[in-house]
């Protein structure tokens, strides 16, 4: 297996850790909801994550970064880990997975 190869398995293992951890206030996880805005993987295996959170006054942000984080670092290939929290693009239900819409009733 090359290293895009593993750079490619490594998100998939990443995009279904962050299927696992849902948004304190919504019973959707958070890739559902359109809060990852993107994960880049480099060549030494650091691992960027953008996203965002539903409000920016999220009471509950801190929390569910520390929870990404613990949970991402515990990923065969993820050497280093950045999240950054962005609010630009601002959050909106456009972002929804199909998913998350028929779980909260939008469809």
């Amino acid at each position: 297996m090359d290293e895009k190869d593993r750079n490619k398995e490594t998100e998939r293992i990443i995009v279904e850790t962050l299927k696992e951890i849902y948004d304190p206030e919504l019973p959707v996880n958070i890739y559902d909801l359109g809060l990852i805005y993107e994960i880049n993987i480099d060549d030494r295996k650091r691992v960027k994550l953008v996203m965002t959170l539903t409000a920016p006054n999220c009471p509950m942000a801190d929390q569910l970064v520390e929870e990404i984080d613990e949970k991402l670092r515990e990923i065969p290939g993820v050497e280093e880990l950045e999240i950054e929290v962005v609010f630009d693009p601002p959050w909106d239900k456009s972002m929804l997975s199909d998913e998350a819409r028929l779980e909260l009733g939008l469809m």
